[in-house]
């Protein structure tokens, strides 16, 4: 029995995976650093502590971590506030999930992101815990945030499915074990390898049900 949904935010409720890449890139222009190829795949999913020392190490952003995090974070936020991008029928989704199941979100953004985007997209009364990675230890593809907010729902794995999109997100829930249910991020989507280990894979979020849910659970 499913008592629990788990959502990613990032590409599953707000079209966000290619602000956060346009953020990052504009950063690396404007300090004169090339974008490496693998840079965009390499973070998504990356915890909020990881992903500044890639920036920094791998980008070569000579700013320490930690403004390079505030920067980029305080971009998406003035561009959350100015026009929120939720994604088409996400809000809905959640809502309607809420009727069925207790829901959680476990999430690579920051906390005043995740904070910023309930409360403008009025979901935050419907999530019973939310946990940005910054929370924890590790970041997607470990299973860090997902065992994290299941913790704090007091929920078991095998009574839990995850909505994610991306290669990271699907192994970090799968790690955590949980069931998944993919809806491919279309701008970058999970690979086959990834796509493979998911239950369920949806074309988008607005074909989300409780049935889907239900489908997507792992085997006793």
């Amino acid at each position: 029995m499913i008592d629990a949904v788990v959502f990613d935010m990032d590409g599953v409720i707000v079209d966000s995976e290619q602000v956060w890449d346009a953020a990052r890139r504009d950063l690396a222009a404007e300090r004169g650093r090339p974008w490496p190829q693998a840079a965009t795949r390499d973070m998504m999913g990356m915890s909020s502590l990881e992903w500044p020392r890639y920036m920094h190490d791998e980008v070569g952003i000579p700013e320490p971590a930690e403004e390079i995090n505030d920067e980029v974070v305080g971009r998406l936020l003035a561009i959350y506030r100015r026009e929120l991008p939720l994604i088409e029928g996400a809000v809905d989704a959640v809502r309607r999930l809420a009727e069925d199941f207790r829901l959680g979100l476990a999430s690579s953004s920051n906390r005043p992101l995740i904070d910023v985007v309930l409360e403008l997209g009025g979901l935050t009364p419907l999530f019973e815990a939310t946990v940005s990675s910054e929370e924890v230890a590790r970041g997607k593809p470990a299973p860090d945030v997902y065992v994290e907010t299941l913790h704090r729902l007091g929920v078991a794995p095998e009574a839990a499915v995850a909505i994610e999109d991306s290669h990271n997100g699907i192994r970090s829930a799968k790690a955590a074990g949980m069931g998944v249910v993919a809806v491919p991020n279309p701008h970058f989507p999970p690979d086959e390898e990834a796509l493979a280990l998911a239950d369920v894979v949806l074309d988008s979020v607005g074909g989300l049900t409780a049935g889907v849910v239900r489908a997507a659970r792992i085997p006793a």
